[in-house]
């Protein structure tokens, strides 16, 4: 350990002094405040692109190279056999082609942008830093960039999120399932909220079995013989409600805890431009969360359905797929993917006209293909970036966006005018409902896309009234709405909790923000607790676990053991449900092979709150839900954890060399501390069942905008801004995070101009 600590502190190049770099026009300060976090001026547009690669690879580059090679299915060269079955899953997906394809596509100033950002990544590979300690370990060098590796770590951020995973799910279960497949999704929590018309509830629609008859057919007859034995929350408040008479703008985005974190805090400043936010380490510009001084913006997932699966039919070679009556040409390569410690690996890859294969033998006669936004046709969301820096106002901004496909949005912004808005930031076909519920048949023709619905179309909030507006990945619009927009998001828990933390004049301020991210309270954790005083014949243990439920306040405080008892009674009562519905036994079949792989007791975890809130027992074969409920809490009774809920939530960040290299793996991963909340509360540190109640996921960042007033904004992520294990910046904000605080976001530049710490970086 001790020999890999002191490379890992020889491994962190000089942030200070002057660097000559080719590429540059003028020189370029970068200021790095207490925290580590770079502050670029530039004197013109394209060196502040430039400055920006230079210091994301000065922090991040590992971390930007792995995932340029997890988009472009060649991680499986540094991490091994582990990672090779994400590896085929891209290589299927064409990623590389796609990117390619896209950047010719986009227009001269998002060239430009793209090629300076890559020339300063390259500039840093040039420069004779020393490099990241897991190159040592590796044994490798890095590779330069090109314009398009900027597409592909963009497309992998976003990848395949949302209802792929759904329909997969579903097509599995439908054999044993049969019409009750349709209750498998997220909770409504007893009636959805929408985010337009504001503070509406509405019912979902819940597809008949008859209206799925084509695809539960299709499916049906694909099925083997014994086939039948995640989230952000963001919210704004109008200025005339908020504490500092401007816009308040504040959320988290909730995504796997990957080491080192997803974001990257940062400034880019020059004549044209002032913004500072959150930045994708390998990407130039701000997608998803910053303000500039006049505009402030931030997304939260939408679970638009931007993802079809077609089941198709193939002949006795699966050299063609039928489409109306015709056997059209299947089109087929294989490449080879490179594995540490092993052989290379051969992937077959076979297209239809909807897309690649993702899982199924066509061999066999039927496989399913995926036609997803994020590959059917050129994508030029990298031209909304530079237009999104020079926004003034939220409407400018709102049209910059015009064009974003990558992934789908709960855009929200705010302006120093006072204005504030909602936007559904994504590409989305035109098509029919059915198509959200499972994978369509292929071979009809009856399932295709109808051209695409217009950026004009999009649903949106222009100053909504009263002045308040929460996203939460809650369900965007009601499903009567003349599009179709999605069919599964999760439940409204954390929306309706932000908007009644709202109601508190005191919470709308920046200082409140930061309480708001801090809440515990889980409405299914409440509604399990009451639904134990149905429960009857408990055994004296029982009993008496029964009393701590009942008096506790349904909080997932990291100080409580009553949160960890009701923690391990879900994950009890989810394996009973999986176990007597028999939807356990499908871990493993083919519809849920796609990496990273679909586990039933997750899915699960997320449906039983509504069916036990409805009593539906529909899934439990003659089975009652008190029955259940009854035996798991006997489960826990027998040994009743008295450990405090933030011990056992306490998340483990793994690095992703840790694995392979056990004797670095003190130095590689960063330490944690015991938090609290869960996947139900606004603090959103959720678990994954059947993994255990470990925090698997959660916010890694949070921020809040004042709109038009950098010095009191303010920000952490939950790591550190060096992606370096040497650095005393690689995990120095978890502390921080873990107590669900933030630290001012410094962007004014006479208090940065008189920090010790400057870089000049001078033209080559």
């Amino acid at each position: 350990m001790r020999q890999w600590a002191e490379a890992a502190q020889q491994a962190v190049p000089p942030l200070e002094g002057e660097l000559r770099l080719a590429g540059l026009t003028a020189p370029v300060a970068v200021l790095r405040d207490g925290f580590g976090v770079p502050h670029i001026r530039a004197a013109n547009m394209a060196d502040a692109f430039f400055a920006q690669g230079f210091t994301h690879a000065q922090d991040r580059l590992f971390q930007m190279e792995l995932n340029r090679r997890r988009a472009l299915g060649r991680s499986a060269e540094w991490l091994g056999p582990v990672a090779f079955a994400a590896d085929a899953l891209a290589r299927r997906l064409g990623m590389a082609a796609a990117c390619r394809r896209d950047t010719e596509a986009l227009g001269g100033e998002a060239r430009a942008m793209l090629a300076a950002y890559v020339a300063g990544v390259n500039a840093f590979l040039a420069s004779g830093a020393p490099l990241p300690v897991e190159y040592a370990l590796l044994g490798a060098t890095p590779e330069p960039w090109e314009d398009w590796h900027c597409l592909a770590v963009m497309r992998r951020l976003g990848l395949l999120m949302g209802s792929v995973w759904f329909k997969l799910w579903r097509a599995a279960a439908l054999p044993i399932a049969g019409e009750a497949v349709t209750l498998l999704r997220y909770d409504d929590g007893g009636g959805d909220l929408l985010i337009t018309p504001a503070g509406v509830e509405a019912e979902r629609w819940r597809a008949s079995l008859a209206e799925l008859a084509p695809a539960a057919a299709a499916l049906l007859e694909a099925a083997a013989p014994d086939a039948t034995g995640g989230g952000s929350n963001n919210w704004v408040v109008a200025g005339h409600l908020s504490s500092t008479g401007r816009p308040v703008l504040a959320g988290d985005p909730h995504r796997v805890f990957e080491v080192p974190g997803m974001y990257a805090q940062g400034q880019l400043a020059c004549p044209e431009i002032d913004a500072i936010g959150l930045a994708v380490p390998g990407v130039p510009g701000f997608p998803h969360f910053a303000q500039n001084g006049r505009v402030a913006w931030c997304v939260t997932h939408t679970f638009a359905d931007i993802h079809d699966l077609y089941l198709e039919r193939f002949d006795a070679e699966a050299r063609h797929a039928l489409f109306q009556g015709a056997w059209e040409p299947v089109w087929r390569r294989e490449e080879m993917v490179a594995v540490r410690g092993d052989a290379p690996r051969p992937v077959e890859i076979l297209e239809t006209r909807h897309g690649p294969v993702i899982c199924g033998d066509p061999a066999k006669g039927t496989a399913l293909a995926l036609k997803s936004v994020q590959f059917a046709e050129t994508d030029l969301s990298f031209d909304c970036l530079p237009r999104m820096l020079r926004a003034g106002s939220v409407a400018q901004l709102y049209e910059a966006t015009r064009g974003w496909g990558l992934i789908d949005h709960n855009l929200l912004a705010a302006d120093t005018g006072g204005h504030t808005g909602w936007l559904l930031r994504a590409r989305l076909p035109r098509r029919g409902r059915e198509n959200g519920w499972l994978p369509v048949p292929g071979w009809t023709g009856a399932h295709e896309w109808q051209g695409w619905i217009a950026h004009e179309d999009m649903p949106r909030l222009i100053d909504p009234a009263p002045g308040l507006l929460a996203t939460a990945n809650n369900r965007p619009v009601a499903d009567d709405h003349p599009d179709y927009i999605c069919t599964d998001c999760h439940p409204p828990y954390r929306a309706k909790r932000i908007l009644a933390l709202l109601a508190a004049p005191a919470l709308r301020s920046p200082e409140g923000a930061a309480r708001i991210h801090a809440d515990t309270l889980s409405q299914p954790a409440a509604e399990l607790r009451d639904r134990l005083r149905t429960l009857a014949g408990l055994s004296p243990a029982a009993e008496a676990l029964r009393a701590r439920l009942l008096a506790w306040n349904a909080r997932m405080e990291a100080g409580s053991a009553e949160a960890t008892a009701y923690i391990a009674l879900r994950l009890a009562l989810v394996r009973r449900f999986g176990a007597t519905s028999g939807l356990a036994a499908l871990a493993g079949t083919e519809w849920l092979s796609p990496a990273p792989g679909v586990a039933p007791l997750t899915q699960l975890w997320w449906a039983t709150p509504a069916l036990l809130r409805a009593d539906d027992a529909g899934l439990l074969r003659g089975a009652t839900w008190n029955t259940l409920l009854a035996e798991a809490l006997e489960e826990v009774a027998a040994a009743p954890p008295t450990t405090p809920w933030g011990e056992m939530h306490q998340p483990r960040f793994t690095h992703p060399l840790s694995a392979l290299f056990p004797e670095a793996a003190p130095v590689l991963d960063p330490p944690s501390l015991p938090i609290g909340g869960d996947g139900d509360t606004v603090l959103a540190n959720g678990v994954v069942a059947p993994a255990g109640p470990s925090a698997a996921y959660g916010a890694l960042a949070r921020y809040v905008f004042d709109v038009g007033a950098f010095q009191n904004s303010r920000w952490c992520v939950f790591l550190g801004a060096s992606g370096h294990p040497g650095s005393p910046h690689y995990a120095d904000q978890n502390p921080i995070w873990s107590r669900c605080e933030m630290v001012p976001m410094q962007a004014e530049w006479p208090a940065l101009e008189a920090l010790a710490r400057r870089q000049t970086l001078l033209p080559g």
